[in-house]
């Protein structure tokens, strides 16, 4: 299964894979004085053709269908100019840190359960696995995209613990099931780890549940540029932040990545994600 992808370009700047939970912290950085907004949604808008369209979607494109493709994968992120509040481009980040950071391959985008492109859909905001040997381990997804970093710990535990509970478990793989394309080189793998007959013990000891938290950061507002006094500070914020998660009273047994962007301003980067949205729409 090829692996080919965008460039990177988020930093990873804080690296505790080994710790329980284990943690990522992630820098955007900055450019002529500015925190690179603009760039950093250019670079999810490259992103949007894996994120929006099935693997047999992608297995079309080519020459003739490269435009019809591409606009019709920006029409199913949302239509509306309500853009603020939309998760979207959290679940887009996600995509793109898990492909990059975790080398995970994408069973299916959150999308796919949309009836229409401004349906707000719940349950986990990415489905990926990855390949380790002959077994396959299920990354199942959370994201929050806010303005405050204690709200969206308190937002995502409280979503952890709902979602990891046995019966929504059940019903999700259910769907998960239903949507995965049969043309998906793992399709056979992944319905076969997640079958209704197995114990979920056996399915949580090949499943990792990557936590994303986006906000806005006071140590990114305080610098313009990377320098010793901003990495110090920046590792400062990110370890305040994973305390603060490992104390809010996560749900045990289960295997959790917290990965940490923060941001300059969440409506400068959703406003720039938009602008470039609209036109991929219009093509």
């Amino acid at each position: 299964m090829s692996k080919k992808q965008p460039d990177p370009f988020l930093e990873v700047r804080v690296s505790e894979i080994h710790w329980d939970p284990g943690l990522i912290g992630l820098c955007a950085g900055y450019e002529r004085g500015t925190w690179r907004a603009e760039q950093l949604a250019g670079h999810l808008i490259e992103w949007i053709p894996e994120f929006a369209l099935s693997h047999s979607e992608r297995q079309e494109m080519n020459d003739a269908t490269a435009v019809a493709l591409l606009r019709e994968a920006a029409l199913k992120i949302y239509k509306t100019d309500k853009f603020k509040n939309r998760g979207e481009i959290g679940e887009l980040i996600l995509h793109a840190v898990l492909r990059q950071v975790h080398a995970t391959y994408p069973a299916l985008s959150k999308i796919y359960y949309k009836d229409s492109s401004n349906d707000i859909v719940k349950g986990f905001d990415a489905v990926h696995v990855v390949a380790s040997g002959k077994e396959l381990e299920l990354w199942i997804g959370e994201v929050k995209y806010y303005k405050s970093i204690n709200k969206a710990i308190s937002d995502v535990v409280e979503e952890l613990k709902k979602h990891t509970t046995v019966n929504f478990l059940r019903d999700e793989f259910i769907l998960i099931s239903d949507k995965i394309d049969p043309s998906w080189p793992f399709a056979k793998a992944l319905k076969n780890l997640i079958h209704r007959n197995k114990s979920m013990d056996e399915i949580f000891a090949r499943t990792v549940i990557p936590v994303l938290l986006c906000y806005e950061s006071d140590t990114v507002k305080a610098y313009d540029q990377l320098c010793v006094q901003y990495t110090a500070a920046y590792r400062e914020e990110i370890e305040t932040h994973y305390k603060r998660f490992c104390g809010a009273g996560l749900p045990l047994n289960i295997c959790l990545n917290l990965l940490l962007l923060p941001l300059h301003t969440k409506r400068n980067l959703s406003k720039s994600f938009d602008t470039r949205l609209k036109a991929l729409q219009a093509l």
